[in-house]
């Protein structure tokens, strides 16, 4: 049986950190699957199939985000439910959202498979790559389903206080990853379509270990009547979902915007962005664990009612996310350029010159790292409170801010510009979002 965990009694300290915990050590093998992708590609098939996919990147996380963006929206309602003991609505609310997964499936899936060669056009793809990337973006989009279907299962699990049960399920796509992707990348030498189709196959690994645990949950044994469409209650979904959704869908554009600039630097440059990017995922994971424990335990307190024990929650939670940042940037500062030659293969020519632009760029934000965990901490107690509004708006400040510095800055200090553009955007965002938290809570009951 999965291990659920009522987040309404108990000390809020151990309940975050141990509720993060597992749930890190889970992105830590997402994102190493997604390394070991890079890594592989990267030494195995070359520095031009490394640039195709980094040049991807950003239309291809347009579509990931906007499928997880939701089904986390989702989440608000169930753990809501969960906390207020209304085991009737969680049913009826978890049988909802399967349906309305089912349709954003599909609408995105249509639309991503359309719009890919003309997004990757107007992205300024160079010529020598964009048959690679839109080789990569194919396979990602139309595995979409699947992808949905895990973060919805996976969302849900989370909501229960269930850290445990997604990272298992992240260790088995891990492992399932790194074996096929040797398999058909250096072994059947199928390339970037290769490395793609292996996380796909892992992904749904996970989702049908996730759906295993779902169904072995005593109290969620949901009937035919639960997968009526509510009017009502998918309005509520789509309320709380629809934001976080739109949020990453305009974070994800401004980052188009983005690697649209970058795409003029050439090959190298965009080799380089892309090996930081892909560690990026691991600078960021703890970030998006705390932020997934602090949605969950402000959200079941708020089913609960219990607003003070909220207050109580964050003030702990911002110190354990705050003390983590500075301990990843000290991490990088120290090993940072030895895990980026990994990235990169020592026979390519200019090999050196893609290096100093990823490590580079690597220090830029690690000293900024304490933003973007402050980002990730308030948003997501505001959307624990059922607020996903402010946040989908945090999401339109990072996208200015990107953009804003995307276009002006390398016209005044040159390339080297562009590094500062995510930390700009981090801090628009945490501006926002630190001001209106702030406001709510001294105005609410204690």
């Amino acid at each position: 049986m999965a291990a659920t965990k009522d987040m309404t009694t108990g000390n809020p300290a151990r309940l975050l950190f141990g509720f993060s915990l597992p749930l890190m050590l889970g992105n830590v093998f997402q994102q190493f699957y997604t390394i070991v992708d890079t890594i592989i590609v990267g030494q195995g098939v070359g520095m031009q199939a490394l640039a195709s996919i980094g040049a991807a990147d950003w239309l291809n996380w347009l579509f990931l985000w906007m499928a997880a963006g939701m089904t986390q929206g989702f989440s608000i309602l169930f753990a809501q439910y969960y906390g207020g003991k209304d085991d009737k609505s969680l049913h009826k609310s978890i049988g909802n959202a399967v349906i309305l997964t089912i349709g954003a499936a599909v609408v995105l899936t249509v639309v991503g498979e359309f719009m890919a060669p003309p997004m990757l056009a107007l992205l300024k793809t160079p010529e020598d790559i964009i048959a690679g990337s839109l080789t990569y973006l194919r396979v990602m989009i139309g595995g979409l389903t699947v992808i949905m279907f895990y973060n919805l299962e996976a969302s849900l699990l989370r909501a229960l206080g269930d850290g445990r049960s997604p990272l298992i399920a992240m260790v088995i796509a891990s492992c399932t990853n790194i074996g096929l992707d040797l398999l058909f990348v250096m072994g059947f030498h199928l390339g970037i379509a290769g490395a793609a189709a292996a996380t796909l196959i892992a992904q749904g690994i996970s989702c049908i270990y996730c759906f295993v645990v779902f169904r072995r949950i005593s109290f969620l044994k949901l009937k035919r009547q639960d997968f009526v469409i509510d009017i009502s209650l998918a309005k509520r979904l789509l309320r709380l979902g629809m934001p976080v959704m739109l949020q990453d869908a305009i974070i994800s554009v401004g980052g188009m915007v983005l690697q649209s600039v970058i795409n003029g630097f050439g090959v190298l440059f965009v080799a380089g962005f892309t090996a930081t990017n892909k560690l990026y995922g691991i600078l960021e994971t703890a970030a998006i664990s705390y932020g997934y424990a602090i949605s969950t335990f402000v959200a079941q307190n708020k089913g609960a009612g219990n607003d003070g024990r909220i207050k109580v929650g964050m003030r702990k939670g911002i110190v354990m996310a705050f003390a983590t940042s500075v301990l990843i940037s000290v991490l990088m500062f120290i090993w940072g350029k030895d895990v980026l030659s990994l990235f990169i293969s020592a026979e390519e020519v200019q090999a050196e010159q893609v290096l100093q632009i990823a490590h580079h760029y690597l220090m830029v934000m690690s000293a900024f790292l304490i933003i973007l965990y402050a980002l990730h901490t308030y948003r997501s107690a505001l959307q624990g409170m059922g607020d996903t509004v402010i946040p989908m708006v945090s999401g339109m400040v990072e996208f200015t801010m990107r953009v804003s510095a995307a276009i002006f800055l390398p016209r005044f200090i040159g390339q080297e510009g562009i590094f500062y553009a995510e930390i700009l955007a981090w801090s628009g965002a945490c501006v926002l979002l630190v001001t209106v938290y702030y406001k709510r809570i001294a105005f609410s009951k204690t």
